[in-house]
């Protein structure tokens, strides 16, 4: 961390971008591939807010298709085409089975021209070909599927991936390509001097503080986003619960669209486990620590067993995670309504505000950016080759949809080549192990004595970052 500081303030930086998450992370490798000088902070872990608490899909988004918004659909749905190009290992094509039942507005008919519209918004090369079936072919297909009032279903394609390794690799490549990263590390003043902002960062961990120069800052900080001085960003935040069960509760192949009333949500197979969510509601709690309330659990395991014949409850759940989205404030409509398109702006000169929009859009946000800042720096630089250049070069043994292996061997990797320093950082960010595994508790005390051996931790470290990891379990 020391090294990381002491290079952030050896020379001036082109960008210095605020915020360690999907879209920072984003902006870094973009930049960094491109030429520029780029340095990123994150005041807590990389991937610690929103980046790693989505649903984990890379979609268009077939209901904002309802709402008419192609504009958004075709973007999105171009962007997860592109990942699974550039990165395969993170970006699985999964099948969504959409039932229809008389009585709801969710009507055949509708879908089955949505999904062919759907289909053609990427070019005609989607992750796979939607079609129609009976309501005797979609029992066949989900038998636990409840008959009632079912007149079929359509099946469509979108991509399953792992939102925190997304941000991971992402800002893997951006190091591999020259950026300068630090986690732990809070940004405490922003002042605009003559060719920039002079900005005083205080490493979290040692609470070391050096000055940092930057021609240009960006402010990618999510959820964080309108809190810094300078932004003039407008958030509405609304909260999105998941629930991880065991997939012998829900044998399913294909994700599912669980639909209750106009809101959908979905189960989603994941390896041995099933992921079912989301909530959309509005959030005014602290930011830090979204939270899956009782009545979030009861909502979407209500919603589970009607759409399914299943008879869940919360002895089922092996974990949660609650994450927020920060939508671009619009005080009309319902949550869901609002729209996850993106908006970037400069307040200043020399500063450039990036906030909405969507983990699936994230690299066509990061290439806008960068595209504004060099207009700022009075750069020519070059086309953006994030679209086509692979995420990463080596081996993805550790990091993937699923849960790596647990081992030694995958923990000192992400210490030694991944930033991680808490605990936490490996349980949850890196790997997962905490979400899928019941035995999570066990698992993290076994990690600790690997990292109390590869970081040099004392034995009263060691202990206090298990303590610190099950507290932050029970919170979530």
């Amino acid at each position: 961390m020391r090294t990381a500081l002491a290079k952030l303030s050896a020379q001036p930086l082109d960008l210095l971008i605020i915020g360690g998450g999907i879209v920072g992370s984003g902006v870094a490798r973009d930049a960094a591939m491109r030429g520029l000088r780029v340095g990123l902070v994150d005041q807590s872990d990389f991937a610690s807010g929103t980046s790693s608490r989505s649903s984990r899909l890379l979609h268009g988004g077939l209901r904002y298709l309802a709402q008419g918004r192609l504009g958004l659909v075709h973007e999105a749905s171009v962007e997860k085409t592109i990942i699974h190009h550039i990165a395969p290992h993170l970006a699985q094509p999964l099948a969504f089975i959409f039932p229809t039942r008389r009585g709801t507005e969710w009507k055949l008919w509708k879908l089955r021209i949505g999904v062919k519209i759907y289909d053609l918004l990427c070019h005609g090369r989607n992750l796979g070909k939607s079609t129609s079936f009976s309501a005797a072919k979609t029992l066949e297909e989900l038998p636990q599927l409840k008959p009632d009032n079912l007149t079929g279903s359509v099946r469509y394609f979108d991509g399953l991936t792992n939102d925190a390794r997304l941000v991971l690799d992402t800002l893997r490549s951006a190091e591999a390509h020259g950026a300068l990263l630090a986690n732990y590390t809070r940004l405490e003043s922003s002042t605009r001097a003559d060719d920039g902002w002079l900005c005083k960062l205080t490493d979290q961990l040692s609470g070391e503080s050096v000055d940092v120069s930057a021609r240009c800052v960006i402010n990618a900080a999510g959820a964080w986003a309108d809190r810094l001085p300078q932004s003039q960003v407008k958030l509405r935040l609304t909260k999105g619960v998941h629930l991880v069960i065991d997939r012998d509760r829900l044998p399913i192949a294909d994700a599912v669209v669980m639909t209750e009333g106009s809101r959908i949500l979905f189960a989603i197979p994941w390896g041995q486990r099933v992921i079912l969510g989301t909530t959309d509601t509005d959030y005014t709690g602290p930011i830090e620590s979204p939270r899956c309330e009782p009545a979030d659990a009861r909502y979407i395991l209500d919603v589970t067993n009607a759409n399914f014949s299943v008879k869940l409850n919360t002895d089922d759940i092996i974990s949660t995670w609650a994450g927020l989205r920060p939508l671009i404030a619009d005080p009309k409509g319902r949550p869901s309504d609002i729209s996850r398109a993106h908006q970037i702006m400069t307040p200043q000169p020399g500063w450039i505000d990036v906030a909405g929009g969507k983990l699936t859009t994230y690299r066509l946000m990061a290439e806008q950016t960068v595209d504004l800042a060099a207009k700022q720096l009075a750069k020519n630089i070059p086309k953006s080759p994030t679209a086509e250049e692979p995420l990463l070069s080596d081996d993805s043994k550790f990091s993937g949809i699923l849960p790596p292996e647990f081992s030694r061997e995958a923990v000192e990797h992400y210490c030694r080549n991944e930033w991680a320093v808490h605990l936490a950082d490996i349980m949850i960010r890196r790997t997962s192990w905490r979400y899928y595994y019941r035995n999570h508790a066990e698992l993290a005390r076994q990690a600790a004595q690997w990292m109390r051996e590869i970081c040099g931790w004392s034995e009263a470290e060691e202990s206090r970052e298990v303590s610190d990891y099950l507290a932050a379990c029970s919170s979530r």
